[in-house]
Formats: C-alpha cells, structure tokens, sequence
C-alpha cells in the first residue's frame, strides 16, 4: 500500500521502443489525476526515449535470462513470452513490497498477451487495466481473464497519437487512478465480514434458489457472493476460487459445462467445477441448467443444433436444449470433476426438473432426456461425493431446504468454518 494514500503507484506497462508517445501521454495523465506513474519497459529490439524505472534488462534478469538470449529465441511469440514470464514475476515482487498500488498497460495483440499474465498474477481487488486493440474479441479465451480485469478498446491506437486515441488512454488513466484511490481508501475503513461463499446462478428466473439461500446464509454470518454463469461469470467464479477466497461454494449452475463441451462460446474454460475442488474448499453441486447450451441470439444456429428447442432470452444470448447422448456426457463429465477434488463434496440431484424452462408447458421441456440425465447422473457420481437426490425441481422450497442441512451439518462437523456472529451475539 502506498505511505501516501492520495498518491496510489500505477505501475504502467508497453513496449516503449514503439509506444513512447502513448506511455509518456498516459504517465503525464496519470500525474494530472493525482497518482504516480511507475514506467516498465518490456521492449524487445529497440529502447524508450526516456529512461523507465523498470526496464527491460531487469524484466529478462526477472525470466532468468538476458535480453540477448531473448532476441536470439527464435521468432516474436517466444521473445515476447520470455518477457511475459519475467513481467510477472518482476510485478508479483514489487506487489509484495507493497511498491505498487495498480496497473495498467497498452498493446495490441502482442502487448494483450503479456498484460493477461500480469493481471492474472496480481490478487483479486489490485486495480488492473488493459488498453487493447483486441478488447472483447473472441481471441481472448476466457481463463486469460482476470475476475476484475478491466479493458478498453483501443480504438485509433495502432500506431502514435492522435485524437481518438488520447481520448481513449485518458480514460483509461482516469479509470484505473480513480479505482486505486477507492481501493486504497476502502481498505483503511473497511469493517470485518464474515467468510465468503461463492454461489452461481443462471440469471434470477431461469433458477432463482438464491433468492432464499443468500438471505439465509447471511443470516448465518457469512458474505455471499453470487456468479452469473453466461462464460465470465462462472470463469470469475472459478478464478477466485483458486485464489482461496471462498470457505465453501453452492456450485448450483453448471451449464458452462454443457456449453464448453457442445463447443460454445459462451465458455469459461476447460476447468469449471474444478479450482474449489482443487484447492480442497467445500463444495455442494447441483446440475442446474446442464440441459442447455448458450448461444449468441443474434448469431443462426449451427446446423447441428437448428432443430433443437430455442428459447431466445434476449438479443444477446439464447438457449437450445442437448438430446439425451449429450446429457449422459454431461453428467459422467460432471461425476468425475467433482470425484477429483480434494476437499469434501455434494451432489444434489432434483430429478423434478434443473431449470425453470423445462417445466411441463414451458419451450425447453423434454422428460425424456432429463430422465437420462438423472440415470446416467446415479451411476456416475464416486463413492465419495455424498449423493442427495430429490424429488423436486431445482427452484422449489425442497431444494434450497436440502442445501442448508447440508451445509449447516458440515458446519457442526468443522468442514466449513462458522459465520460472523452478529453484534452482541456470543460466538
């Protein structure tokens, strides 16, 4: 944390044998705002014309080689993935010295990729800002996201200043300076909470038991913290999972699954329901929405899915549902996640229905292929993951009953540690 609370440090990251103008410009806005400008030059052939406070010999000394071992590498995506090794271990030790408050940095695809392995190295409430030429484009893969990472396309911003491009990087200084001054500010007055848990939910109408199990965990003590599983969102989940900050995790909507393995998009990555496992946190699972698979509304379907039931959500994203073959992938792809894990788990199966479309009546209902779902699910799920089935749909009262015994028995067991006792309330 910086001695001077109105003075945050923002580490500033680019290619400053290219970008000399674009650096100096953000440095001179980030001094107009009130913060310091900390420079890092991560050049590979040329030098900045001014002399940054980290520069690239030190970025190679940070990767264990020279910068003459980098130039003769072999070709531009090695050189440039050295540097990316040596930025994040130079950025993970000036952050542990508290030398550094946030960052932001500048490129195009090249420069993207290395500020990527920056901010995922960096823990969750650091101010992190990329200015890319590449923003919200699908060359982005979903686990190359940090849960807070903030972006802005770099639009004009090729090559030099001008117009369009100064006011891009002026709000994109004014952004990360303003968020580290909060930060800084929130952390001197911040007031205790209980444990974290994190939760996923498909929006609050296509499954809605958060809506009785967060007020009812709070109650409890603990800060819950809900996820959107449209590909980021469960992707932030995941990612914060691995950085430990969750006691335990309802791990209730897992479509992502289904949408990852049917080849969608909307994506969070190869490893859902797999870091809180991983890290050994407690978790209780459910299938909501695995029956679906996300796609972009203003996109045709592919061929494969064309016959499927839709149902459009908006104009972003729509639904269609999988046939019973898919399903059954779906539940063994599930079973083994969950029998990874190194921490104690559940499974509760409501064999009523896991989302609020496939009810009888509704555009998305299919008995049949739920049914396989919930066989093929039975014979799945390990030994050792407790198995709860219910015969309940996944929004009903039953549901969310069956999720607090178990949590509150893993309570009582010391499994999960216990909440926050409200004011005046002996422990």
């Amino acid at each position: 944390m910086s001695a001077d609370m109105a003075t945050p440090r923002i580490l500033v990251i680019g290619t400053g044998d290219t970008k000399t103008d674009e650096l100096l410009f953000m440095k001179a806005c980030i001094e107009a705002l009130g913060g310091r400008a900390v420079m890092m030059d991560v050049s590979v052939l040329g030098a900045p014309a001014y002399s940054p406070d980290h520069d690239k010999h030190a970025v190679a000394r940070a990767a264990g080689v020279t910068m003459a071992e980098i130039v003769s590498s072999g070709d531009e995506n090695t050189a440039m993935t050295l540097m990316a090794v040596g930025a994040v271990q130079l950025v993970c030790q000036l952050h542990q010295r508290g030398d550094i408050d946030a960052f932001i940095a500048i490129g195009g695809s090249m420069g993207t990729d290395l500020a990527l392995d920056v901010a995922l190295c960096l823990p969750l409430g650091v101010p992190k800002f990329v200015v890319s030429t590449i923003a919200y484009s699908h060359l982005i893969p979903p686990e190359r996201v940090a849960p807070d990472l903030m972006m802005i396309l770099w639009a004009g911003g090729l090559y030099g200043l001008n117009t369009i491009c100064k006011l891009v990087l002026s709000q994109a200084c004014g952004a990360v300076v303003g968020a580290a001054k909060i930060v800084l500010a929130s952390r001197a007055s911040a007031t205790a909470v209980g444990p974290t848990i994190g939760m996923t939910s498909l929006g609050s109408s296509c499954l809605r038991y958060m809506k009785t199990l967060k007020p009812a965990l709070e109650q409890r003590g603990y800060d819950v913290a809900v996820f959107h599983t449209t590909g980021m969102g469960g992707r932030a989940f995941e990612s914060i999972a691995s950085q430990d900050h969750f006691c335990a995790v309802f791990d209730f909507s897992l479509q992502e699954i289904t949408n990852h393995l049917a080849g969608s998009v909307v994506s969070s990555g190869a490893d859902r329901l797999e870091n809180a496992g991983a890290r050994g946190i407690p978790q209780i699972a459910a299938p909501g929405a695995v029956d679906m698979v996300d796609l972009p509304t203003w996109q045709a379907l592919p061929t494969k899915f064309a016959q499927r039931p839709f149902h459009a959500h908006n104009r972003l994203i729509g639904s269609i549902t999988v046939d019973a073959t898919d399903r059954r992938e779906v539940a063994r792809t599930i079973a083994a996640k969950l029998g990874a894990s190194k921490g104690r788990s559940a499974f509760i199966l409501p064999s009523g229905g896991i989302q609020e479309w496939d009810a009888q009546g509704e555009p998305l209902y299919e008995p049949e292929a739920l049914a396989a779902f919930t066989d093929e699910m039975r014979k799945a799920i390990p030994a050792g993951v407790e198995f709860h089935e219910i015969d309940a749909h996944i929004n009903s009262d039953e549901f969310v009953g069956k999720a607090l015994e178990i949590f509150d028995r893993w309570v009582e067991e010391g499994i999960i540690p216990r909440g926050m006792p409200a004011k005046g309330v002996a422990a």
